[in-house]
């Protein structure tokens, strides 16, 4: 099966529920309150064949949950969510009965902080032999004591060949021009866009201060008359309708829709980028977490975590999984881009003071 082919079956993580036109707050297969099939059957690791999976809309395989329901004899029921923000909330007031969870990176920092996740048994995960080394040892989870890796996303610009002059390598066209003034789309998260902002500076995105935020949001506010729109994750759709020309965007996103559109392109600014990456985690007070710890091996596989890419078609950190993929995708270099890329791109830690202070900026720039 080719790129092309891959691509056609899925889009992104978040599309099934803009196609739904609702949000993931109470979305559930199964429903966590329903009483699984595999409730009161005990297993031989002493456990109820159960396990409670709270995940992105469309970020498993077709077969994934049923597969390991027959390798393993547990039944999943899997809750849906839109935003790292609804996730946190949930968990606020404690577990409400999840076992395993899909925190992104900066979110993991966060939760291990308020303390929400439980430390990960590495001997029940020895499928973590399969993830790349190079994202093991991550500064927001050092040696995976809380998180697994599960996916990685680059943010960068998505833009439409025939309406550029030039290649747009910098984020210039985004943030300090009226080249295209109108065709513009930025994302509508705060702390992204000052800490990208940081990267067209020269700084790191976690090297920001509280002056360093309000230059950006003079900047912002002087390049706010030229931007179309604030997006929620969907600059591949405005580039698609022909709304916008230039659009801050993930790569994965952007790759699905150039295999339907040979006029669309990609690529991360020579100043650098921002990491995100997605991962599997154990909430505190899990019902289930040997079971827990099965699930998370058995994504981890080789085979199942290839079936899984196949579907959500992000960039997978599983180096066996990713050697089983077609040429076509793993040379893609927007899923895949060159090492002396990645090189420039950094992963957002979490910033306890700076996080309030990029929202109230960013609130004051909008309203601008």
């Amino acid at each position: 099966m080719d790129l092309k082919q891959l691509l056609g079956q899925s889009r992104g993580r978040r599309s099934m529920l803009q196609a739904l036109g609702v949000a993931a707050v109470g979305i559930s297969f199964g429903g966590l309150a329903a009483c699984g099939k595999g409730e009161g059957k005990k297993l031989a690791n002493g456990e109820e064949g159960r396990l409670n999976f709270y995940n992105w809309d469309t970020y498993i395989g077709e077969t994934t949950l049923d597969d390991f329901k027959a390798a393993t004899g547990v039944e999943v029921t899997m809750d849906l969510f839109d935003s790292n923000d609804t996730l946190f909330a949930k968990f606020k007031a404690g577990n409400p009965g999840y076992d395993v969870i899909v925190p992104s990176n900066d979110f993991v920092e966060r939760m291990i902080r308020a303390d929400m996740l439980q430390p990960l048994d590495h001997a029940q995960i020895p499928n973590i032999k399969n993830i790349d080394p190079a994202f093991i040892n991550v500064d927001y989870d050092p040696g995976r004591k809380f998180s697994m890796p599960y996916t990685w996303l680059v943010l960068g610009i998505g833009y439409r060949k025939s309406k550029v002059k030039t290649r747009p390598d910098s984020w210039k066209v985004l943030f300090d021009s009226d080249e295209y003034k109108d065709r513009i789309a930025w994302l509508s998260e705060a702390g992204d866009m000052y800490r990208l902002y940081g990267k067209y500076l020269g700084k790191s995105v976690n090297a920001l201060t509280p002056a360093d935020i309000e230059t950006i949001s003079a900047m912002m506010i002087k390049q706010k008359p030229y931007v179309k729109k604030f997006h929620e994750d969907d600059g591949q759709d405005l580039l698609m309708k022909g709304d916008c020309d230039i659009v801050l965007e993930y790569n994965g996103d952007i790759a699905q829709v150039m295999t339907e559109d040979d006029d669309l392109d990609f690529l991360v600014p020579k100043e650098g980028s921002q990491f995100n990456s997605d991962t599997l985690a154990i909430p505190k007070g899990a019902p289930h977490p040997k079971n827990a710890h099965a699930f998370i091996n058995y994504i981890l596989d080789a085979e199942v975590d290839k079936k899984i890419t196949e579907t959500i078609l992000f960039p997978t950190p599983n180096a066996a999984a990713k050697a089983l993929m077609p040429d076509s995708f793993r040379n893609n270099p927007v899923i895949y881009p060159p090492a002396d890329v990645l090189a420039r791109c950094e992963y957002a830690k979490f910033n306890e003071k700076l996080q309030p202070l990029y929202e109230e900026a960013f609130t004051k720039v909008r309203a601008a």
